[in-house]
């Protein structure tokens, strides 16, 4: 019998449970997936305190990698046997699953199941950064601003092969490692001489800010933005950024934001996976460690992710062959 991860009432990493479900047979344009590694996201922490509305009782996840266990009436181009991954679809924390066919992208032999679930819905969000919000050209300078975390890691380490000088600001002390491996220039976001520091890189201003934060950094996207330049806020770990438009419109600053399923969806998903399998066989993130979770440590994940004290890109592993 399969096995999911539940919650029956928001609240801390306790209240995720692991109970046994039958999934069925795949209805009309559905496959059944037994998967085999599942991405975390910051998201799914969002879910189990209810900042981000699911009913319960609810299983969080939303991106997972397996192979194809049947198909459902209807469903052209799967077959049982194959090997698929998802990127934005309810559920997830499963060890089987039932997805719509639509949702699947189809595994190249070279990319395993755990790269795929680790790395798909980050680095589609960092491609969205990339070639969506700001398409980055070579000699721009990028400002990312949380470059610790897993998609700024992706996003720097992107950014930088595409021919940018990237600025990468880190959290703390602890973290400023890990940034500076991904970009030219690394600094630690209480420095008081921040904003100094990041003009004297670019007086002018930087080009764009990838702002993985929110409220906490965006008074230092404004002041290090160019006229002229952008803001693409991704993030918003530290509460969504108080609006300053007026200001930020006689400047002629653009700001933009929005969810990966928004710019990623269609025919653009084959483009940026192809993209994105393309930076993984190229090395680009190769030094990111990954930190890996028995499917029934899922508390100890979300009490990692909260206290910043992953050790690596997270992913969560199942039993299943």
């Amino acid at each position: 019998m399969a096995k999911k991860i539940e919650i029956r009432t928001t609240g801390t990493p306790a209240v995720l449970r692991v109970v046994e479900t039958e999934v069925g047979l795949p209805g009309a344009g559905q496959v059944r997936l037994v998967q085999t590694a599942i991405g975390i996201n910051y998201v799914d922490v969002m879910v189990r305190k209810g900042l981000y509305p699911m009913r319960l009782p609810a299983t969080p996840g939303f991106e997972a990698a397996g192979v194809v266990d049947a198909v459902g009436p209807g469903v052209i181009g799967f077959a049982p046997g194959d090997r698929v991954a998802y990127f934005f679809v309810e559920g997830a924390y499963a060890t089987a699953s039932l997805v719509p066919a639509a949702a699947l992208v189809r595994l190249p032999d070279d990319i395993s199941n755990e790269v795929a679930a680790t790395f798909l819905a980050k680095g589609l969000t960092a491609w969205m950064g990339l070639y969506a919000l700001h398409p980055l050209k070579a000699g721009e300078v990028a400002l990312v601003l949380g470059a610790s975390g897993s998609v700024g890691s992706i996003l720097s380490r992107w950014a930088r092969s595409l021919g940018a000088t990237v600025i990468g600001v880190a959290g703390s002390a602890g973290k400023l490692a890990t940034v500076a491996a991904g970009a030219g220039h690394a600094f630690v976001a209480d420095d008081p001489a921040l904003s100094d520091r990041i003009r004297a890189l670019a007086p002018a201003g930087v080009d764009v800010v990838y702002d993985f934060v929110g409220r906490a950094t965006f008074p230092l996207a404004v002041a290090s933005v160019r006229d002229g330049g952008m803001i693409a806020t991704i993030g918003a770990a530290s509460g969504q950024a108080l609006s300053t438009g007026d200001r930020l419109e006689i400047r002629a600053v653009q700001l933009r934001g929005g969810g990966t399923p928004q710019y990623v969806r269609g025919e653009t998903v084959v483009v940026a996976t192809a993209q994105l399998w393309d930076a993984i066989r190229a090395g680009l993130f190769g030094d990111l460690p990954v930190a890996r979770y028995a499917f029934n440590r899922i508390a100890a994940a979300h009490e990692d992710m909260e206290a910043r004290r992953l050790t690596g890109l997270p992913v969560l592993t199942c039993d299943n062959p």
